[in-house]
């Protein structure tokens, strides 16, 4: 796995380290910032909130990996990563598409990622930062 990841990774679960089940929570129960229907999508599709609030650190580093940062130019994979553990993916894949002008479907792709390396990891960490507040 990428260096950054590896040093993002603890910085992040400082935060989302614990139990959730806020029933106004709109991720629902979630562990270490894994959303239980995050854990059933990438892990295991018949998994139970016991079964997550047991999520291994490997778990937990597979699903951000693969999820929330593989793709993402450095820089900006911090912030999308950082944003998609606490709004969730496809929250924040949309507004990095926003972002990027490209199509807000939610998946980022060939053409997000293409459009955010044009337009510059400053450029997109300022104009996604700007955009959530």
């Amino acid at each position: 796995m990428d260096r950054n990841f590896q040093r993002a990774l603890p910085l992040v679960l400082k935060y989302e380290g614990s139990w959730s089940d806020d029933p106004k929570d709109p991720g629902g129960a979630t562990m270490k910032g894994v959303a239980l229907a995050t854990f059933r999508r990438y892990v295991k599709a018949d998994v139970t909130k016991d079964d997550l609030r047991r999520i291994t650190d490997a778990q937990v580093s597979t699903v951000y990996y693969r999820h929330y940062w593989a793709a993402l130019p450095a820089g900006v994979d911090f912030v999308c990563f950082d944003f998609a553990v606490n709004s969730g993916p496809d929250r924040a894949a949309k507004y990095l598409q926003l972002v990027a002008g490209t199509k807000r479907d939610g998946e980022i792709g060939r053409a997000t990622v293409a459009t955010i390396q044009k337009m510059g990891s400053v450029v997109v960490i300022n104009t996604l930062s700007a955009s959530l507040g």
